[in-house]
């Protein structure tokens, strides 16, 4: 990981003009750096030995507000983005974006914004929807009525994969029964 996090810290510092203060490879590196120099904005991957990057995120912006927090990672489920997001991140990048896209990232969260990249992750009112593409149109087909063996003729799919993905998009959104899903969903918009 000292390779990646060279290379990152190669593009910002070198190629795109952003002084980068410290560098760590664990959550008490990152917490020591936070110590000796101020930090506008610190790249965490979730991912992290000891301390995951979620609670290092939340940590650091205890010990100092004005520091704004993106998740820089592999992992690219909508869940993930929540809690990222609940935890207080100010962005949420996965390690596929561009350099460039990397770059203006730390600029607008810098500025005060907040970016999520890539932006399929979140619906389009802006809020992370913690449902699969898939979870959500199943759950929109039996809000309009149709049943499972209905759902999966149309979506050829199993019977037991389409009442799966119900029963994920229930737990998910926290629901006691499906009706309740689909007025969370309908309401949140993500169906």
């Amino acid at each position: 990981m000292l390779v990646v996090r060279a290379g990152v810290v190669a593009l910002l510092d070198g190629e795109f003009g952003i002084d980068v203060v410290g560098q760590a490879g664990d959550a008490p590196e990152a917490l020591g750096v936070l110590e000796r120099v101020p930090v506008d904005v610190a790249l965490v991957d979730i991912d992290l030995p000891g301390m995951d990057g979620l609670s290092l995120g939340r940590e650091l912006r205890l010990r100092a507000p004005g520091c704004r927090v993106v998740m820089l990672t592999a992992l690219d489920r909508p869940g993930h983005v929540r809690r990222a997001l609940d935890a207080g991140a100010s962005g949420y990048l996965l390690k596929s974006v561009s350099p460039r896209e990397l770059a203006q990232a730390v600029r607008s969260v810098a500025a005060g914004g907040r970016v999520v990249l890539p932006s399929e992750l979140v619906d389009s009112a802006g809020s992370v929807t913690p449902l699969t593409h898939r979870e959500a149109e199943v759950l929109r087909l039996a809000a309009g009525g149709a049943h499972a063996r209905a759902i999966a003729a149309e979506l050829f799919l199993g019977v037991g994969t389409v009442r799966n993905r119900l029963s994920a998009a229930v737990a998910k959104l926290h629901a006691r029964t499906l009706v309740d899903a689909i007025r969370i969903a309908q309401r949140e918009g993500w169906i």
